[in-house]
């Protein structure tokens, strides 16, 4: 549910100013900072983050990453991570805007991650290529991403209420089978794990935790 990737020119006030921080209020409650923490729990090394948003994981790292590359399209959104980043041991530098086109080296990365932004990028396949693109070959991918419910009550509603999602939060689908594209991309699972999260509704709660390596 982070802010589309992509260039924001052309995108509205609602889209610039107020979505970042409806997500970042959303995104970023006290009850998701376990799974955050779980999906964040192995990464290592220099890593790229995709969707970065307002920076709720960075307080979250394992003291094993070095480095964070930081790619977030919404200039509001950036700023309000800056105090975060300031008091992050870790060191953290935005490099670029859109997930889609990475502006980094082939094989240059340890790990990669994206928590609740494949929802949302216009192209999932296009980013998860480039995340397998720029991982080197002991590289992990580190997920926690909402998407498509296996029970088909839940997903008959995910089907009606995806365009009304889609508006109203930037873009971001309640219908996307997160590890299917992750695996066509060339990802292998590592660690793994789907659950409906507490107190939301099902239609908006079904989640994967996942750590993939490259295959």
């Amino acid at each position: 549910m982070s802010a589309p990737a992509g260039s924001v020119a052309g995108v509205g006030f609602y889209e610039r100013q107020i979505l970042p921080r409806v997500i970042g209020c959303a995104c970023g409650t006290k009850s998701l900072q376990r799974w955050r923490r779980a999906a964040l729990a192995s990464a290592g090394g220099t890593t790229v983050e995709i969707g970065f948003g307002s920076g709720t994981n960075v307080p979250l790292y394992p003291v094993t990453i070095e480095r964070v590359l930081a790619v977030e399209p919404s200039e509001v959104a950036r700023r309000m991570a800056a105090a975060r980043i300031a008091a992050s041991p870790i060191p953290v530098e935005v490099i670029g805007l859109d997930g889609q086109s990475l502006p980094l080296a082939d094989r240059s990365c340890d790990s990669a991650i994206s928590t609740f932004t494949l929802c949302t990028v216009p192209d999932p396949s296009a980013a998860l290529s480039e995340l397998h693109r720029v991982l080197n070959e002991h590289g992990t991918l580190h997920l926690l991403e909402h998407g498509r419910a296996p029970e088909e009550r839940v997903a008959a509603q995910q089907r009606r209420f995806d365009g009304i999602q889609a508006r109203v939060f930037g873009g971001c689908h309640l219908t996307r089978d997160v590890p299917a594209l992750v695996e066509q991309a060339g990802f292998v699972r590592r660690s793994f794990e789907q659950r409906y999260l507490k107190g939301a509704p099902r239609a908006i709660s079904f989640v994967t935790i996942a750590t993939y390596a490259k295959a």
